[in-house]
């Protein structure tokens, strides 16, 4: 108990030091340890409550994931604003008089957090309106993927290849974004095939619909289509019209099991496909005359 008083009596005048006045409150090392320990508690506080509204009340009602998510977010933000401004009253800051110095740190800040303050109020604009949600899969500035998380500052997008890429909020905002989920998840895909001319263009159709058809990732509705699109230099071209709703984010990996279905139907109905011809013409070079 000794050891305690005097370990108390050497460290009061040193946690009590002032530091800086600010209007009728003083800052001490222990005020700001508690304002600390306060601002810890609130971020706690603001988890809980955003865990427990998106598991236990949320996840009660019919509004889809991402809408919950960006609810139980905006949700943590107040919470966190309305505890960092009791934190400070609790200590005895009054925020009046911090509003000329934050006025000049702000003007500061503003020209050197321009970008962060960009894609703050970008994130806040995706939670509200949710151009892009929780799942979706989207294409920005050549970046294709599955979005994964939405922060206030960026968001964070995985790849086909498992691969995290985070994007700037901003980018989302000011950039042209396809968004393979948004409304219709459905997606039509016009496949080119070529086949020889002596082809019977019926059978080419009749094998073209079975080969979409019989593709697991290709609706039933919408039909899928042939269309006799040109006469190329080579081939009769067609296209083969087909739509999908769970490959629309791997156009590559759709388009291979509609060309192995197609190679099967070929086969079977005997199609040829061709190889590019070229005719070339020779002409006669004049023989010069021997001395």
């Amino acid at each position: 108990m000794e050891f305690l008083r005097e370990l108390s009596a050497y460290l009061e005048p040193i946690l009590n030091y002032p530091l800086v006045q600010l209007s009728n409150t003083t800052l001490t090392l222990s005020l700001i340890i508690t304002l600390l320990l306060l601002f810890a508690a609130v971020v706690i506080i603001q988890y809980v409550i955003r865990r427990h509204l998106l598991r236990r009340v949320l996840a009660q009602t019919r509004m889809d994931m991402a809408l919950q998510y960006a609810i139980s977010k905006i949700v943590g933000y107040l919470v966190a604003v309305l505890g960092f401004y009791v934190s400070l009253q609790m200590v005895g800051i009054d925020l009046s008089s911090l509003a000329i110095i934050a006025g000049a740190v702000g003007v500061g800040l503003g020209f050197g957090l321009q970008n962060i303050i960009n894609n703050f109020v970008s994130g806040l604009i995706i939670l509200a309106e949710r151009p892009v949600a929780i799942g979706d899969r989207i294409e920005v500035g050549g970046v294709a993927g599955r979005v994964d998380k939405i922060s206030l500052r960026s968001t964070t997008v995985v790849t086909n290849d498992n691969i995290a890429i985070i994007v700037p909020n901003a980018d989302l905002i000011s950039t042209a974004v396809t968004n393979w989920s948004y409304g219709d998840p459905k997606v039509r895909f016009p496949i080119p095939v070529g086949v020889h001319y002596k082809s019977d263009v019926q059978k080419v159709t009749t094998a073209l619909l079975e080969a979409a058809s019989e593709c697991p990732d290709v609706l039933k509705e919408p039909t899928p289509k042939v269309q006799f699109a040109s006469f190329g230099d080579s081939s009769l071209d067609f296209h083969v019209i087909v739509w999908s709703d769970t490959l629309c984010h791997q156009p590559k990996a759709l388009v291979s099991q509609v060309n192995f279905k197609i190679w099967e139907k070929f086969k079977k109905y005997d199609i040829e496909i061709p190889y590019p011809q070229r005719d070339v013409y020779l002409k006669e070079m004049p023989v010069k005359a021997s001395n």
